[in-house]
């Protein structure tokens, strides 16, 4: 390497996530929906029902694959799941339309949207942005994609979250407020969406309290199955 594109660094690793039949998903952005499940709304008693989706990031690096150990993270005593179906996006744009979104998919994952909820409390009663109880480190677990070819387009497919064996969440991604192409839509409208993008669409209802020791096993009809375990933080 020249002198003139010496890096003073070491390169950044990569983000990549793993693929059915082999290889890997290079990740570029990611971004999660926010309230897209009428029962989740209704629990967290916010917003009105009907309002546009939103949008919020997590760093790349914050995705971790099927089978990590996620620490307890620090700056919280409520850290808590959310099961959602994840979004690979293989072909970018900007003001795509709705009839043409699904032709920007690449395929889709299981995902958690892991969030420090007491700190997103916090920011929501200020008025603050999110990414206090959002965009912490191993906060986006992503499982295996599959491609498109090999998954439906999920509109009346089960999603479920366990805890220790047991069930905290159950729903069906057909109850979701903004559907797959409409938030497609909806983001490129504020986003040059590009390839490796992967987009977090909302949880159901049951979300809840984790501790370091419990495993989580998220699952979505139609596509590989994502489990993570939490560890104790290191000091």
């Amino acid at each position: 390497m020249s002198a003139a594109v010496q890096r003073v660094l070491p390169a950044i690793p990569a983000t990549e996530v793993p693929v059915v039949g082999g290889g890997f998903f290079p990740v570029r952005r990611v971004y999660c929906v926010g309230r897209n499940y009428v029962d989740h709304i209704r629990e967290m008693k916010e917003a009105d029902e009907r309002d546009p989706p939103f949008f919020f990031q997590k760093p790349r690096d914050a995705v971790v694959p099927n089978g990590a150990q996620v620490p307890y993270p620090p700056f919280t005593s409520d850290f808590q799941f959310e099961v959602e179906l994840v979004i690979a996006i293989g072909c970018g744009g900007r003001d795509i339309a709705v009839a043409d979104a699904r032709d920007h998919i690449w395929g889709y994952a299981v995902g958690i949207d892991l969030t420090r909820r007491d700190r997103q409390r916090d920011a929501r009663d200020l008025r603050l942005p999110w990414e206090v109880g959002k965009s912490f480190d191993a906060s986006a677990p992503c499982g295996t994609i599959a491609p498109v070819r090999d998954a439906r387009h999920f509109k009346g497919s089960n999603i479920t979250l366990s805890v220790n064996g047991i069930e905290r969440q159950r729903g069906d991604i057909g109850q979701m407020i903004w559907s797959v192409p409409e938030v497609i839509a909806q983001l490129s409208k504020q986003v040059t969406l590009g390839t490796g993008d992967l987009i977090y669409s909302g949880t159901p209802a049951g979300v809840g309290p984790v501790m370091p020791g419990d495993l989580i096993a998220a699952h979505i009809e139609g596509l590989p199955s994502l489990t993570i375990t939490i560890t104790p933080l290191e000091a």
